[in-house]
């Protein structure tokens, strides 16, 4: 959420920043709510103190004998009158903060200006592209002929987009998650968690998918509760209204959640196989910094999801996001790319994003400074270490041979600790 107080500051600056991002939000609008709301605030107040002279009168005159029917029947005057400006100062705040939740984040200063994907560039490359002496296939014709994976019982049970994995499909699937897991943990000191999937309404506002994107969460009306699309949501909640000692900073965490995305507005998009799914396995990294690190630490989140690929030895690119193609959460984001040999394309495995102090705003995630004892909003980051379903193909696609099995060179076999042969 951004600062309103920033907002009244600088209007036309933020409407541009906005624009980029393709938002048309009316700022004015916001302005003169927030204008709405100090001056029902100043009217509020201006009673409350004129009622306290008249109690104090009252009082007064009580004590002493003194007819006090005048003050008493202005004094009850005034109370309903505030009482009338109570109710349209709430409702008012309850309309400014609607508004202020459907801004999206500023991009920082640094992201290159575009409207599309086409404005995103390329920041560099990884591994090496595979080449084969044979015509490749994709992971639907490999997944189908090794028995790997399901997708007419998964429709048959969920519907399309709920993939059923099999006998080594599954083995490879469960045997990813616990290496990426392990490997963030062991190499570079993340803390394990194991979150619900089923979220509050307050922990879907907090990292940005509520109320904005609310038709594309799967939720449980009995319970009001939303089916996590990510385990940023769990993970960025725990420290909801909590004030954090600076000297904890940073809190490094990494999960493993299936995800539920509805992505009622993806109609037509690319349903081939694993590669868009209503349900899918991740490993979710996420950072709670010192606002003056955190872009230090972007770019670190961001090394360290990449040694993931690294290790499976598949060829990667690291884009780094237009304003235009930017999440409507995140600052500033550099999504991972893969290759996809038998798709002959990239496919997006991780984003890595700084949030600044928009998710903190809206969960009050607050941090005291050890020096001067002050209280500030924290940044929060998170970075996807990886989405399972696209890593599946790029390997399978990647590690196919020309009899149509896979096979893993020992590097990779040993990242995985799948030593059987598919």
């Amino acid at each position: 959420m951004i600062s309103i107080k920033k907002l009244r500051n600088n209007p036309q600056e933020i409407k541009d920043i906005i624009s980029s991002k393709g938002s048309n939000i009316d700022i004015s609008k916001i302005i003169s709510l927030d204008e709405g709301v100090r001056g029902l605030l100043h009217q509020a107040n201006t009673i409350r103190s004129e009622v306290n002279i008249l109690s104090e009168k009252i009082g007064h005159a009580k004590k002493n004998n003194i007819d006090a029917n005048n003050e008493i029947k202005k004094s009850r005057e005034l109370g309903k009158k505030l009482k009338t400006i109570d109710k349209e100062l709430n409702l008012t705040k309850e309309l400014l903060l609607k508004n202020l939740y459907n801004i999206p984040n500023l991009a920082h200063s640094s992201v290159p200006i575009g409207e599309d994907a086409n404005g995103n560039q390329v920041i560099r490359y990884g591994g090496e592209k595979p080449q084969f002496p044979f015509k490749v296939k994709d992971h639907t014709i490999i997944g189908k002929k090794l028995k790997l994976f399901d997708f007419k019982s998964g429709a048959k049970l969920s519907g399309t987009g709920f993939p059923v994995y099999t006998h080594l499909g599954a083995l490879l699937e469960r045997n990813l998650i616990n290496s990426m897991i392990n490997h963030h943990i062991s190499n570079f000191g993340y803390k394990e968690i194991m979150p619900p999937v089923l979220m509050k309404k307050e922990s879907m506002v907090t990292t940005g998918q509520l109320p904005k994107f609310e038709d594309d969460m799967y939720h449980t009306e009995v319970d009001n509760l939303y089916l996590a699309p990510t385990a940023e949501v769990p993970l960025t909640n725990i420290h909801r209204d909590e004030i954090l000692d600076e000297k904890l900073l940073p809190i490094n965490y990494v999960a493993y959640t299936p995800c539920f995305r509805r992505e009622a507005g993806s109609y037509g998009k690319e349903t081939h196989g694993l590669l868009r799914l209503h349900q899918f396995n991740k490993v979710e990294l996420v950072k709670f910094t010192l606002p003056k690190n955190s872009y230090d630490d972007l770019e670190l989140l961001t090394r360290q999801a990449e040694t993931i690929l690294q290790s499976l030895g598949l060829h990667y690119r690291v884009i780094e996001l237009c304003t235009g193609d930017l999440s409507f959460s995140a600052a500033k984001c550099y999504d991972i790319e893969v290759w996809a040999p038998g798709e002959e394309k990239w496919l997006e495995v991780s984003s890595c994003s700084n949030f600044e102090s928009f998710q903190s705003r809206r969960g009050n995630i607050r941090f005291r400074d050890s020096t001067d004892k002050k209280v500030d909003f924290l940044h929060t980051l998170n970075g996807s270490g990886l989405a399972t379903p696209r890593l599946m193909v790029a390997l399978l696609e990647t590690y196919q041979t020309k009899t149509g099995n896979i096979q893993f060179p020992p590097k990779v076999s040993k990242f995985l600790q799948f030593q059987e042969k598919i």
